[in-house]
């Protein structure tokens, strides 16, 4: 059997990082998704939004050189770059909701093959509910990127027919990069963009328990 090489999660962060095309406006989710910062290419103009109210938000800083009363949503320090304006939660919520993010990054719970997104509450009683500004995002944005695992803890995938956690957006994601591949819903099957080495169409398909149509 061949061995299956997952890629880790900056791994993730720089394959989607290779795709933001130049001139976009990203927002980049709380957790996983903030690592693509730290892997935009040098020579591509990229401004990254934050919903607390940052447009061209830069990497992480370097360790002791942190400012933390310049922080993203996720309350994590983070640097500007040159140019970079500061603005009220607002007039950042109105780029969010008016449509003018070219591309929203987020986490996700699950994931359907229609492109609902759940990823802000599992629906267990003990559950901390954790909306904040992902629905905006989800549906703001012009696509909505999903950056996750593709297995849970207990085997079980995260791309799914139906959602049974509680929907953050409907038909609102456009492309799910994980560290088995990336794929894209398409209402009855799950496109195929790329697969992990050593990760076959057939092997991936039995893990997702769904139809798959390679477009590698």
């Amino acid at each position: 059997m061949t061995d299956i090489r997952l890629l880790s999660r900056d791994e993730i962060a720089g394959r989607i990082a290779r795709d933001i095309p130049e001139g976009s406006l990203v927002n980049l989710g709380i957790g996983q998704p903030t690592r693509v910062a730290d892997h935009l290419p040098a020579d591509r103009e990229i401004l990254l939004h934050s919903e607390n109210g940052i447009i061209g938000m830069g990497p992480a800083p370097a360790k002791g050189e942190e400012d933390f009363d310049l922080i993203n949503a996720g309350k994590a320090p983070v640097t500007l770059v040159p140019g970079a304006a500061l603005v009220h939660h607002a007039d950042s919520f109105a780029l969010m909701r008016g449509g003018h993010l070219d591309i929203s990054v987020l986490g996700a719970f699950q994931v359907s093959i229609e492109g609902d997104l759940a990823n802000w509450h599992t629906g267990d009683p003990d559950a901390i509910p954790a909306v904040g500004g992902a629905m905006d995002l989800a549906v703001g944005a012009r696509q909505t990127w999903v950056s996750m695992s593709l297995l849970t803890r207990d085997r079980a995938s995260k791309l799914v027919r139906t959602c049974s956690y509680p929907l953050t957006g409907k038909a609102c994601v456009t492309r799910v990069y994980t560290d088995h591949g990336t794929f894209e819903p398409a209402g009855d099957v799950f496109r195929v963009l790329e697969l992990a080495d050593g990760l076959t169409l057939e092997g991936a398909a039995r893990l997702i328990g769904l139809p798959l149509a390679d477009a590698r």
